[in-house]
């Protein structure tokens, strides 16, 4: 299993990718993660991910007290619908600002349901239904309300004109799941206005049987 130090410091090399290829920006965006003991490292409330220190992570017990670091994110109650309401599995989640997905939420024809088209099979094994939810001022605590109520199944979704939260079993899913996510969005919103060829309900039934995917 991953020690806490070694967790401290692939939150902030991921962190660091996110921020060095542009999928987080200034001081959004934040990161969860749940320790061998079962408690929460979090990044902290106003830092950048370009310029994180690891031993500055806030350190939550696993009901999101403050025990140690800095003060967490004020958007830690998304993280928190995950780990103790939504998916008790959840090893870590991931809420990015990142530019394409934030973009595709605010267009009328999205399907709040399931944003994201069939266009490559990846979203699907990777994210499943992308749920898109209502706007929310930053900090209401109605956000982590809104994620808490959504079905178990979900590991993914969006506020609307805000950015996408994304939960995995391990840290390293989360965040590949999240630049799923984005990538998918972007390829969504340069085929708007075509006529592109997605994938049927049969190759998805597919992905869905062979991966076991949750939808």
């Amino acid at each position: 299993m991953t020690t806490h130090a070694t967790l401290r410091e692939r939150i902030c090399l991921f962190a660091r990718s996110l921020y060095d290829r542009g999928l987080t920006h200034g001081s959004t965006g934040n990161i969860s993660a749940r320790t061998e003991d079962g408690s929460l490292l979090v990044t902290p409330t106003g830092s950048s991910f370009g310029f994180l220190d690891p031993a500055a992570l806030a350190h939550l017990d696993s009901d999101g007290n403050h025990l140690s670091g800095s003060q967490p994110t004020k958007e830690v109650g998304l993280h928190m619908a995950f780990y103790t309401s939504l998916r008790p599995e959840t090893g870590a989640v991931v809420h990015l600002h990142s530019h394409h997905t934030v973009a595709l939420s605010t267009l009328p024809e999205v399907d709040p349901d399931n944003m994201l088209p069939p266009i490559t099979p990846y979203a699907t094994m990777q994210l499943g239904h992308v749920r898109l939810l209502p706007y929310f001022r930053p900090g209401d605590p109605e956000m982590a309300n809104a994620v808490a109520a959504l079905d178990p199944k979900i590991t993914a979704a969006v506020l609307a004109n805000h950015g996408p939260v994304v939960a995995g079993t391990t840290l390293d899913r989360a965040v590949f799941a999240m630049e799923e996510l984005e990538e998918t969005a972007r390829l969504a919103l340069t085929l708007r206005g075509q006529s592109p060829r997605h994938l049927t309900d049969a190759q998805i039934a597919d992905l869905v049987r062979v991966f076991n995917i949750d939808t």
